[in-house]
């Protein structure tokens, strides 16, 4: 029997669709599963394919061409841990484990560093595009040692997803980059959602807007600028009736949102650094407080709000919102590529952020038309710290920036929560302020905990003896 060029370990949806993209591709695939159902499902729902199902990891091992490359598709956390552990004795120096999940990444960090101290290859590696892209092509972000990548990059690059006629794939740097890049991707990701689930609200609660309505309305946005794969099934969802009882399916869900944690790393990874992130914070806070259902129910008929509808021309607001919501975007955008920024010179990845941009252009859930335009903000200026300053991106929010205004100003008039709208708005000032009131800041902690502070007029560290000056432990 041939041996197989990869092997799976971890055979749910996302394992089994990747290893019948490699099949189909060319590739041998050989798969192992704890739960032996899976293994013989891997099998028997895919005849006559090049697929090696194996029921116990000396058969998996057994199985596949050396030095191997193994491929783990199982939950974050002590999940990776143990499948490192059930094969690593077996393995050889020369040998690579990829690990494909969502990890932190300073999981992989420590991982990295204990398989390279015998000789084993290990890749950490962001996948983006869920079922669908796993299947039909993917963005995928690995990091790891160059000897690494070279060993599955023919291997990646046929199976990523393709943007004329370019590979969404690319080595993202050392360590535990690709899992990096791929958290910072998942923040950006629940930015994107929250912004357009609050233009939704807008339209919906504040205009009176049917599903119909809101379909046509974000099918017409993505043939525009905001062209993008979210926008796309946004308009779709509002499309779709439920079989039993004829009502829209979006009607029927409880707004309760999950998250995986992903985000939550993004935002504390950046207040680690010192990254300001509002647009994705508000995102991940706005999960968490719709968690609490049952009191904002009861909230609901204890506190009072603005109840008139807006009366502004619905054409006229749709305009707005449109412009609002790219506006914000590239604000959230700018963020989360700040971050990468910042944390590329923290942890020595030496991150590639127009090659970021050019890989997320396809089978990944931000992918978007306006990746293109920051693709080349980075490939004129590699070290560009913020995208509001690009040349190309400036002019755009400075010209869409009275919408962004506007449609905080009436959500706020008429009572419709828009946090991550109102942070968007919030950091595009910040950022643009020659002068913020931290001024103040720094005197009240000099005033109460003599911790000094810097002047304007010249250098050094200065303290001032305050009026009625007392010490606050």
């Amino acid at each position: 029997m041939d041996k197989a060029s990869f092997g799976f370990i971890g055979l749910g949806v996302m394992g089994s669709m990747l290893a019948l993209n490699m099949e189909r591709n060319g590739f041998c695939v050989a798969g192992y599963d704890l739960e032996a159902t899976k293994v013989q499902a891997f099998i028997s729902n895919n005849p006559g394919r090049n697929l090696i199902a194996c029921h116990t990891v000396p058969d998996f091992l057994a199985a596949l061409e050396q030095p191997r490359r193994i491929m783990l598709m199982v939950p974050a956390g002590r999940s990776v841990d143990d499948a490192i552990g059930g094969i690593r004795d077996a393995l050889q120096a020369g040998d690579l484990i990829i690990d494909g999940g969502n990890t932190f990444f300073q999981d992989t960090e420590r991982r990295s560093k204990d398989l390279e101290s015998i000789g084993i290859h290990y890749i950490g590696t962001g996948v983006s595009g869920g079922e669908s892209g796993a299947l039909w092509g993917p963005a995928i972000m690995p990091g790891g040692p160059p000897e690494a990548w070279k060993m599955v990059q023919p291997i990646f690059e046929a199976i990523s997803a393709k943007v004329d006629g370019e590979a969404c794939v690319t080595h993202v740097g050392p360590r535990g980059a690709g899992h990096y890049v791929k958290m910072v991707h998942n923040g950006i990701e629940y930015g994107d959602m929250q912004l357009i689930a609050e233009a939704y609200d807008f339209l919906k609660r504040g205009l009176g807007f049917n599903n119909e309505r809101l379909h046509q309305v974000f099918a017409e946005w993505n043939r525009g600028e905001l062209e993008s794969y979210l926008i796309e099934i946004t308009s779709e969802i509002f499309n779709q009736t439920d079989p039993e009882t004829g009502q829209a399916v979006v009607d029927l869900i409880l707004d309760e949102a999950a998250q995986k944690g992903t985000g939550k790393w993004t935002s504390q990874n950046a207040l680690d650094l010192g990254a300001p992130i509002p647009t994705i914070n508000a995102a991940v806070e706005s999960r968490i407080l719709s968690a609490y259902k049952q009191e904002r129910v009861t909230a609901s008929s204890i506190l009072a709000g603005p109840r008139s509808p807006i009366k502004e021309n619905p054409d006229d607001a749709i305009n707005w919102v449109r412009d609002a919501l790219y506006a914000a975007k590239i604000c959230s955008y700018a963020q989360g590529f700040a971050l990468m920024q910042l944390a590329s010179r923290e942890y020595a990845y030496q991150l590639n952020l127009a090659e970021l941009a050019r890989i997320w252009r396809g089978g990944c859930i931000i992918r978007a038309r306006f990746l293109n335009d920051i693709h080349k903000a980075f490939q004129r200026n590699p070290d560009l710290p913020n995208l509001l300053i690009d040349p190309d991106f400036a002019p755009v929010v400075n010209i869409r920036q009275d919408s962004l205004r506007r449609v905080v100003a009436l959500a706020a008039t008429h009572g419709i929560p828009a946090l991550a709208f109102s942070s968007a708005l919030a950091y595009f000032d910040a950022y643009r302020s020659n002068r913020l009131p931290a001024n103040l800041t720094q005197a009240q902690r000099d005033y109460f905990g003599a911790h000094t502070y810097r002047r304007v007029d010249r250098e050094g560290i200065f303290h001032t003896q305050w009026e009625d000056e007392r010490t606050i432990e």
